[in-house]
């Protein structure tokens, strides 16, 4: 069974991104995070990264959408 929870090393290896930039998606509330023992180190369930991860592919597709003229799923 995988760990219902990551850390930020997970994270900035699993979206290839800097541990600077994994940090700021959790800092920023873009990526929901929890903060635990005495030190406050962050931790990530796996279900909001792979949600994180669905929405980026959502905006890119609107993105796109609007890039070729099409209409979008707002109207």
């Amino acid at each position: 069974m995988p760990p219902r929870f990551l850390l930020l090393t997970d994270i900035a290896e699993q979206l290839n991104v800097s541990m600077i930039q994994a940090r700021a998606l959790v800092t920023s509330g873009e990526l929901p995070a929890i903060q635990v023992g005495g030190r406050g180190q962050w931790r990530i369930e796996a279900s909001e990264l792979e949600a994180y991860i669905q929405r980026k592919y959502a905006e890119s597709r609107e993105k796109s959408i609007r890039r070729r003229g099409a209409p979008t799923a707002e109207g």
